[in-house]
Order: C-alpha cells, then structure tokens, then sequence
C-alpha cells in the first residue's frame, strides 16, 4: 500500500540517510558487533552528514525541523540496513526531547552543539537492576549538598552507556514525595563518581554498546539540574510517548526487511525441483505476512501524524508499541523458518534479525506494561 505520510523532503533525507549508511557503516558493522560497540568516530560522521539533532534550532547546529518524520526515516533505513549498532535513536529520539524542552538557555549553549555534532553522546538513565519497567521504584537517589547534588545509585541495560558523554539520570530527590519526589540530573563524563561496569553481553544488537553504570557520592552541580525538582516522573510520561513510537516505527521496519528478504530468498531457494516460492504454504506465509504488515504499518503511520500535530496520546503509543514489536517477532521466526537449517546460521541476514529483534517487546516499557496502561484508559 501506498505510504502518504512524506513529502520529497522527506524522500531526499531518505537517500541521504541510505547513502550514508551503505558508505559509512554497513562495511564496518560486523567488525563492530565482535567489538561490542560502534566506533566513536561514526558519531561525528553523522553529525556532518546532518543525522543528528534534526529537531535542534539551527543556531546550535541541528537541523532546525522539529517533525518526527525525518526521525522516522531514519530509522526505517538503520533497521532495513541491518545496522542496529547505532544508537542514534535513542539520542535523537528519546533523549533529545529532554534537552529541547527542559534544559535552560544556558544548557542548550553547553550541550546542543556537541549533541548535533557527535561530539557529545547522549544516554538516559531510568532501569535499575531491580525495577524494569516499574519507574516508581527506583533508588538511585540525590542529597542535597549546598547548591549540588550527591548522587548514588545504579542503572543497567544503559543504550549508549560506554560512549555518553551526557547521561540524563532519573534520581529520587525526596523520598517523602512519591511520584513528585524525582528528577532529572544531568551527569557528565569524568565526573568523580560516575563509573561504568560491564559492557553487557547481549542477545542480539551486539554492536550497540549497553553497560551498566554506577553512582557514588557523584557531585552534581545545581546547573545540571534539567527541568524543576521534582517533576522527574512527570516529564517521564510526557517524553514515553514518542520512545514507543520510535519503537513501533523500527519494529514494523524491522518486519518489512525480514519478509523483502524472504521473498528474495524463496524465489531463489529450490526445493523438490522448483522455487521454494511456488510452493502454496510458502504463498499463504508470505501473504498473511504481507497482510499483517501494510495493515500495522498503517496505525503506526497515523500515528506518527498524529503526534507531528501533537496529538498522540499515551494510550495510543502503547498500542502501536505492542502491536508492531509482537508482530515483528511472529514476521521474523516465520521468515526463519522459511529459510529453512539456513535461517539458523549467522552468515544469513535473517538470523540476525531474529536475535535483534527479540527485545522489542521487552524495553521502553515491557508489552504487558502497554497492555496495562491501555487498559487503564478503558476503564479509567
């Protein structure tokens, strides 16, 4: 079906996006993912290409075009090029909101320039090791010092976690307040404290960088403070929404590379003395797949219409988070399959989409969670 969602500026940063892609990352990826992570160096490439900050004003050095769009192309060709190393999303898509809307004028001079350029990588701080999804029960805390902040904790499963430079931490600030009791402080590399622990051997996504961090008696200075005291949790739920559309945008490109290369495959498989293809089984899979993607692809693009106007609401993203990341896994063991013993095999492109794609429906808030909070709004 017919995607009527982007215009032709939207249809050049695809090809610019593509080309960079192909020429600057795709030759490397493999070696990255043995490495564990990205090179650093790949940042500052895209901040020159225009890849990063798309939303920031010009005078800091974006792209100076708030429209999630240009994210969503984005990541539609980092996922169909197989690239899941990169932690751009997350940078661009979760973490930059942050900046945009809460961080003071003169954050904005300190940060948003590197941001946009790659000198700066960003990470937010929310999963501790002992809540997952359950944001209310973090214990990473901060005492006030003076006008600074002492902090002390611990998070895990940190996207982008060995190379940030900018870590945005969801910290307790007044244990007494409940969900008025958080917020968010801003920790810099090489700040005392502030360490790093195991770069966490995953799964799948292995060239993106996900580790551990720890806080002790990390010195925050008052400056770092991003928005008002203890509105962390509030800016949390206002931010979610556009996270999980990010990854309901990647889940359904995740699902349509998965089945393009099926169908490549079959065609070209032979079985029995014809085309795996020719085969009525093979037909139905590819079809009902074919179905279930054009049918998600179209909730998830009035979706992204819907929040370019500012109208998504939360209930909405979990819907499309669910959805598309359940319908990614179902595409992706069934494209597998249809592959055959050579499906198993990590020389085949299939086989990494299986071990990169299992996650989707485990973080920015696990499926259940989406369910619950669907849920909630029905009955109120």
């Amino acid at each position: 079906m017919q995607r009527d969602i982007f215009d032709a500026e939207h249809d050049a940063f695809r090809d610019l996006v593509r080309t960079f892609l192909e020429k600057e990352v795709v030759p490397h990826h493999a070696q990255w993912e043995s490495d564990g992570q990205v090179d650093r160096d790949i940042w500052r490439s895209a901040g020159k290409a225009g890849l990063l900050g798309t939303d920031v004003p010009e005078e800091f050095g974006g792209g100076g075009t708030p429209d999630f769009r240009y994210n969503a192309v984005a990541l539609e060709e980092i996922t169909a090029a197989g690239t899941s190393g990169l932690g751009f999303p997350l940078h661009n898509d979760v973490v930059a909101p942050y900046l945009l809307r809460l961080a003071n004028d003169e954050q904005k001079q300190r940060w948003l320039p590197g941001f946009c350029s790659g000198e700066i990588i960003t990470a937010i701080g929310m999963t501790e090791p002992g809540t997952g999804s359950d944001l209310q029960g973090i214990t990473t805390h901060a005492k006030k010092d003076g006008a600074d902040w002492i902090l002390n904790g611990a998070k895990t499963f940190i996207t982008n976690g060995i190379l940030a430079d900018l870590v945005v931490v969801v910290a307790k600030t007044d244990p007494e307040a409940g969900a008025r009791g958080f917020s968010l402080l801003c920790v810099e590399r090489g700040m005392p404290g502030f360490e790093r622990g195991r770069r966490l051997e995953k799964v799948g996504m292995k060239a993106q960088d996900t580790a551990e961090l720890s806080f002790t008696d990390v010195r925050v200075p008052a400056a770092n403070v991003l928005g008002e005291e203890g509105q962390g949790f509030i800016y949390l739920m206002q931010n979610l929404a556009q996270e999980r559309l990010s990854i309901a945008v990647g889940a359904v490109a995740g699902a349509a590379a998965a089945l393009k290369m099926t169908l490549e495959y079959t065609k070209e498989r032979k079985a029995f003395g014809r085309a795996v293809a020719k085969f009525q089984n093979t037909r139905f899979e590819l079809a009902e797949m074919d179905t279930e993607i054009d049918v998600t692809q179209t909730y998830v693009d009035r979706c992204l219409k819907e929040h370019v106007a500012g109208n998504l609401s939360v209930a909405d993203a979990a819907k499309a988070k669910w959805w598309a990341t359940d319908l990614q896994k179902r595409v992706v063991d069934r494209c597998l399959q249809l592959h055959g013993g050579y499906g198993y095999m990590m020389e085949y492109p299939i086989a990494k989409a299986f071990v990169d794609s299992r996650v989707q429906s485990i973080y920015g808030g696990t499926n259940e969670i989406m369910k619950e909070i669907i849920g909630r709004a029905l009955i109120g």
